[in-house]
């Protein structure tokens, strides 16, 4: 890496890699008034394409449950390709886990927005999610995981 180098960080493509919906319980669900229980868990993934180009893929799992009964699951999995130049090795994680997720969820929280009105029931608008936050938290139990590996053999 040169001296005079820029660090360059570009979004190529986003775009729905997979889309998923099931209502296992119709019509059925359809005529329950009680409140759905929403459940919402996140995943995100970054790896390299080639060099300087990488994929970001962020899954969110919708499920709804009322009365004990599932009322609809949708998983949503929003990518993208971004370029990620002239940055520093040990900076390449944090942005692949932090910067590109921040990007993509908002298109994912539309997607899945949108999917849910259109099988017929209210939207759900994710909450605001800080990547950040678990980034660090997964830094934490990646740091004890391996400290208490050492302490076993």
């Amino acid at each position: 890496m040169s001296d005079n180098a820029q660090p360059v960080f570009s979004i190529e493509k986003i775009y729905v890699k997979d889309l998923s919906l099931e209502i296992p319980n119709a019509p059925e669900v359809f005529l329950q008034r009680e409140q759905p229980q929403i459940e919402v868990q996140l995943h995100s993934e970054g790896r390299a394409v080639e060099d300087g180009i990488f994929q970001v893929v962020l899954t969110v799992t919708v499920t709804a449950r009322a009365a004990e009964k599932a009322m609809f699951l949708v998983e949503a999995a929003q990518a993208g390709i971004f370029q990620v130049r002239n940055v520093p090795d040990e900076d390449i994680e944090p942005i692949l886990a932090i910067a590109c997720p921040n990007i993509l969820f908002p298109y994912v929280r539309e997607t899945v927005s949108d999917v849910v009105n259109r099988a017929g029931f209210p939207p759900v608008l994710l909450a605001p999610v800080n990547f950040e936050a678990l980034y660090q938290q997964r830094m934490l139990e990646r740091q004890q995981q391996e400290g208490s590996e050492i302490r076993i053999q």
